[in-house]
């Protein structure tokens, strides 16, 4: 080896972003690998490389041992105090054993070495890079669709989005560029896996944070999430700021900022509520847009019974249920819809209490 090739190191390092003694350290074991397949033996050996002009020493390593020694990996005490008198048993000799053209026969297993561990320093990067990233939002490419796995090409990775974390329904197109919810991160043989999702709670959480300056900020906050991925949404906000509207913040100038989401989400449907501390209000904000009449909290059960408009009792429970489904799971409580001439009845169909004499 020559200084050409120690520069050339350094260089494809500074490249590539990785450490050149990681390098380096790829050459050496690259190098012990070469020596012991041209040697045909398994001694341990070390290899002293001079960075500055490529010149290559090889060393035996064999352990001072009292009686006779295997001749490969140990030396009789008697032999090693030839060397120096001062070993001792357990100690470890050094014999140069350098081949002649020795570099010449390396170099061509050092490269192989090096090309596989750069390509290893770059999936630890990119893995590393993911990982930081779980839990956020990424956009990529639509590369190619196998096994109905989406793969989306994210750079010097790829994503998967397999069928569960697909929004039903949903049609991909090949090079067409999607935002997607990292989920997990894996570490496999063949470099990092990186699962996405579009139909997670924290998509469309991220995609409010992207496209509403208050909620990126912090003066608006984004206090809980439901999702029916492709068909409906719900999301409470709040804001200590009394000049502030959440509402009104998360929907934009002419509806400009929730469209955009509903447009990234092909059209799924977004209910913005306002969140309260009392529970009464809140599940008759999180049931818009039906109005409420009457709302009684049970703490005990978390169960709100709410009354509303004859005319507006569909709207309350939604298509398939799916209104009341989606304010249940926003708010964390149990809800009872009645209209108002069904709680008129229920009330009249109770005794009376009875009055003590």
């Amino acid at each position: 080896m020559n200084a050409d090739f120690i520069s050339a190191i350094q260089e494809l390092g500074k490249e590539k972003g990785i450490d050149p003694e990681l390098l380096f350290q790829a050459v050496d074991d690259a190098l012990v690998a070469a020596y012991k397949k041209n040697t045909g033996t398994n001694q341990n050996v070390r290899v002293d490389m001079n960075k500055e002009t490529g010149e290559i020493h090889v060393y035996a390593q064999r352990t001072v041992v009292e009686g006779e020694a295997d001749g490969i990996n140990e030396m009789s005490l008697d032999d090693a105090q030839e060397i120096n008198p001062h070993y001792m048993t357990g100690d470890i000799v050094e014999v140069e054993v350098t081949p002649k053209n020795f570099g010449r026969i390396a170099a061509q297993n050092a490269k192989q070495f090096v090309v596989q561990r750069i390509r290893e320093a770059e999936r630890g990067q990119v893995y590393e890079r993911f990982q930081s990233r779980a839990n956020d939002i990424v956009t990529g490419i639509i590369e190619r669709m196998e096994n109905k796995n989406v793969y989306i090409d994210l750079g010097k990775v790829e994503a998967v989005l397999t069928p569960n974390e697909q929004i039903p329904g949903e049609i991909y197109q090949y090079h067409e560029r999607m935002k997607t919810y990292i989920v997990e991160v894996k570490r496999t043989t063949k470099g990092p896996q990186i699962m996405v999702s579009r139909t997670h709670p924290g998509l469309l959480k991220r995609l409010f944070e992207l496209e509403v300056p208050e909620i990126h900020d912090g003066v608006v906050e984004i206090k809980s999430v439901a999702r029916e991925p492709g068909m409906r949404s719900k999301i409470s906000v709040f804001t200590a700021d009394s000049n502030v509207d959440p509402v009104g913040a998360c929907v934009g100038h002419k509806g400009m900022r929730v469209q955009t989401i509903v447009n990234e989400l092909r059209g799924e449907k977004i209910d913005i509520v306002k969140y309260s501390e009392d529970p009464a209000q809140y599940v008759a904000n999180a049931l818009s847009p039906a109005k409420v009449v009457k709302t009684t909290v049970n703490e005990a059960d978390k169960i709100c019974r709410v009354v509303v408009p004859d005319y507006q009792l569909s709207l309350a429970i939604g298509k398939e249920g799916q209104n009341a489904r989606l304010a249940a799971k926003l708010t964390g409580w149990k809800i009872d819809i009645k209209s108002e001439t069904q709680a008129a009845e229920e009330a009249a169909a109770e005794p009376a209490p009875v009055e003590e004499a």
